[in-house]
């Protein structure tokens, strides 16, 4: 046995067959020193295990041999599957089939390549090789990123192609899953009514065995809702969906052009904890927004009201704030002020409340009792130093009236 880099070099690969999202398996044809075409399969493991009617049941001679797939070798195969995905493995099976020509006798060709066979036609009675488990351990933070969003009001939904044991098993580790919950597969989900899904998606948070059109028809529905809907994804075949979305973010290190062109925001380390980071950034910008519009409608009509009532009650019609001040309070006071106001940066107590809905206005109701409230405090304090400040210090201009005695 030479090392697997030397394997694929001596490889007479005749028929590759690409990994296709709705099958769940890719496939390869060699071509073997006998003369004989082997078609190797490996994808995922419960759905491989019906296209195999025989198992090998001796590896310690030169050659396999191979068995019948009884119905208590079903159940074995499907007990150790899920004994790997209780345990939060990825399950993959691994199958092949022997053939004396390629393309085989009968099967159905490619129209674009006669040479080539149609997998679909020729993806039955194999024999089964084995099974591989895979561990994929979560990121460190993932779980407690998923805590932050559930705390910040953000429902976590997990759209896999893993199956439904391993899924729950990844979901419930990472704090997605919880009681009361419910798992879907992708063929059972798109099935549903436009009712039955209703009923579904507020408790739904793992989609297993799924298709990217099943994360298209998932965001879409929930769109329909009036959901704010943002998707993660890295395929090309997420890209409907990514794009589809209100807030899409694609990985920049294992997501394809496809993706990162479909998506809003491009996760530069691939990690799911920097969409936390991206939720509060953009919660402390719509905070500064809302901070800067209340400052400057505060200021500008204290302003205007107090300009134009003081040039009213003026006998000569002039203002309290001439035009150099006016300037001097909008352009250099209010600017500065408002830009600090507008530069917090944000901290993690900005995560403890609910979304703002998108449907709410950009000044709240809130926001204008402070607006009116700050501003008739300003104007009190204003008119009455204006038109009672001599009175309430004590000044007199009678002096200012007389005209200066000189001495003798």
């Amino acid at each position: 046995m030479q090392g697997v880099a030397q394997e694929r070099a001596n490889a007479q690969i005749v028929q590759l067959i690409p990994f296709d999202s709705a099958r769940k398996c890719m496939g390869v044809v060699v071509r073997l020193p006998g003369g004989v075409y082997r078609l190797y399969v490996k994808g995922a493991s419960e759905i491989l295990l019906n296209k195999a009617t025989r198992y090998i049941s001796d590896v310690t001679n030169e050659g396999p041999s191979d068995m019948e797939l009884t119905c208590e070798g079903v159940k074995f195969l499907t007990d150790t599957i899920n004994f790997y995905a209780e345990r939060s493995l990825r399950t993959i099976g691994l199958l092949y089939k022997d053939y004396s020509q390629w393309p085989p006798i009968g099967a159905k060709v490619i129209e674009d390549d006669a040479s080539m066979a149609s997998f679909d036609d020729i993806f039955n009675e194999m024999t089964f090789v084995g099974i591989v488990g895979i561990q994929d351990p979560l990121r460190p933070g993932v779980s407690e990123a998923v805590k932050q969003c559930q705390g910040a009001g953000v429902i976590v939904r997990m759209v896999t192609g893993d199956n439904v044991i391993t899924a729950q098993a990844i979901a419930a580790e990472c704090g997605i899953f919880t009681e009361g919950g419910i798992i879907m597969e992708g063929p059972s989900f798109r099935k549903l009514t436009e009712a039955e899904m209703d009923d579904i998606l507020p408790r739904l948070q793992v989609l297993a065995r799924s298709s990217p059109e099943d994360k298209r028809i998932l965001v879409r529905r929930l769109k329909e809702l009036g959901e704010t809907v943002a998707v993660t994804g890295d395929g090309t075949n997420d890209g409907p969906a990514l794009k589809m979305a209100d807030i899409g973010f694609s990985m920049g290190i294992a997501g394809t052009e496809v993706a990162k062109e479909a998506s809003s925001i491009i996760l530069m380390d691939d990690n799911f904890s920097s969409i936390v980071k991206a939720m509060m950034w953009g919660r402390a910008v719509n905070d500064a927004v809302r901070k800067f519009l209340q400052f400057q409608l505060t200021v500008n009509i204290t302003a205007v009201l107090l300009t134009f009532v003081s040039a009213v009650s003026s006998a000569d019609g002039s203002s309290v704030l001439t035009a150099v001040q006016l300037l001097w309070v909008n352009l250099i006071m209010d600017t500065f002020a408002a830009l600090a106001l507008a530069t917090d940066a944000p901290t993690p107590q900005i995560l403890n409340r609910k979304p703002t809905p998108k449907s709410a206005g950009l000044i709240s109701l809130n926001m204008w009792k402070m607006i009116i409230g700050q501003a008739i405090f300003q104007l009190l304090v204003t008119y009455t130093l204006y038109f009672g400040g001599m009175t309430i210090l004590g000044y007199s201009t009678e002096n200012d009236e007389k005209p200066p005695q000189g001495t003798s």
